[in-house]
């Protein structure tokens, strides 16, 4: 089975009022479903751009702009929602902190094409994240998400630097990891993009990557942002041989677009060079007694 994902290098834009952005990023969307795309990927906190739509004092209010932004959720989510249906994808849009359950964390909606909702929210935080924007770690819980071409999971940005989430994700059936990422410098982005090479490399499954990029100087949250999107495999026969399938270059807003085969992971498990996946088995890093609920969800 293959799947045609496009993965978006993403510039944070300011925006006059809620219909521009909505048509923006409808823009966007369109731009990427009428070239085949069946999953489209957003980054980590592309949604800051709605920042753009508060008062000028809270714009630079760093706590306070994360929580009024809670009141653009339902129409962002139905946005976004409309959106997955009327081009019939998926859509992985961009990361939103949410306010749950007394505090606000960091979550990446995931919305089908016949009206499925779904999530994933981070759980490794940042040192900005957690000691000066307050943004927390989300439940202990990881989401396979099952399409109608295979299943994917989404590990946000530093949480992809950990191998736990990815091989839980792919021990319970993904095929793909998504990372969406947000990262200021080229060390931020160097360090989501050899985390997406090694958890392709240890999983034996691909990883995708979508930065935000593009200067915010109206929000101290997304000021800054460098990055490239990608697409990784392991690299074994069958793959390229640094098991890199496509690049962006960095900082070039758009669109990257790849065609994936999903047979060739069940194959690549079974007679590679390496054996990095059924090598784990019994182990898995003591992950039952980790603490992670792993759930699944039908898109």
């Amino acid at each position: 089975m293959n799947v045609s994902i496009a993965t978006a290098q993403y510039p944070v834009t300011f925006q006059q009022d809620f219909a521009s952005w909505a048509a923006h990023t409808e823009a966007w969307v369109r731009q990427a479903a009428t070239s085949g795309a069946q999953l489209l990927l957003f980054p980590e906190y592309g949604s800051m751009e709605l920042v753009s739509l508060l008062p000028p004092d809270l714009r630079a209010d760093l706590l306070g702009q994360v929580l009024t932004l809670d009141d653009f959720r339902a129409d962002f989510c139905a946005v976004f929602a409309g959106l997955a249906r009327k081009y019939q994808c998926i859509l992985v849009a961009p990361s939103f902190p949410v306010q749950e359950s007394g505090k606000v964390v960091n979550r990446c909606f995931v919305f089908g094409k016949n009206g499925a909702v779904a999530w994933q929210d981070k759980f490794f935080m940042t040192r900005f994240e957690l000691e000066e924007w307050n943004v927390q770690a989300g439940e202990s819980a990881l989401t396979v998400f099952e399409a109608d071409w295979g299943a994917f999971g989404i590990q946000i940005c530093y949480d992809v630097e950990f191998p736990i989430g990815a091989a839980l994700l792919s021990a319970a059936g993904a095929q793909v990891l998504l990372a969406p990422s947000c990262t200021e410098t080229l060390r931020g982005s160097t360090r989501v993009h050899v985390g997406a090479r090694a958890r392709a490399l240890e999983q034996q499954f691909y990883t995708v990557v979508s930065p935000l990029i593009g200067n915010a100087p109206w929000s101290p949250a997304v000021d800054i942002n460098f990055g490239h999107s990608a697409f990784y495999s392991t690299p074994d026969k069958l793959f390229p041989e640094e098991g890199i399938l496509k690049q962006a270059t960095a900082l070039s807003p758009g669109w990257l677009h790849c065609n994936l085969d999903l047979g060739l992971i069940e194959q690549i498990r079974a007679d590679g060079q390496t054996l990095n996946f059924k090598s784990q088995t019994g182990i898995r890093y003591g992950l039952e007694a980790g603490g992670f609920e792993v759930r699944k969800v039908v898109m």
